[in-house]
C-alpha cells in the first residue's frame, strides 16, 4: 500500500479565504456577484470589503490551509 506524500492545501478553501499576518482568517461576503442593480450603492460598497471569519469557523479554515501560518 502506498503512503501519502504529505499534507496538502485544500484548494477550494485557499480560493475563498486568506490568512492575515496576525493569523486571522479573512473572507469576502456573498451577494455581490449578480443582481447588483437591485442593491443600493451603500450595500455594494459594504459587500466589497473583507470580513474577519468567526472564530468558530476559523479553526477549520486554518486546518485546511497548512502552509499559510
Amino acid at each position: 500500500m502506498r503512503r501519502p506524500k504529505g499534507i496538502k492545501t485544500k484548494k477550494s478553501v485557499a480560493k475563498r479565504f486568506k490568512i492575515t499576518a496576525s493569523g486571522k482568517a479573512v473572507r469576502f461576503p456573498a451577494g455581490r456577484r449578480h443582481l447588483a442593480h437591485s442593491k443600493n450603492a451603500k450595500r455594494l460598497r459594504r459587500l466589497g470589503k473583507a470580513a474577519v471569519v468567526d472564530p468558530t469557523d476559523a479553526y477549520r479554515i486554518t486546518q485546511n490551509l497548512p502552509f499559510s501560518r
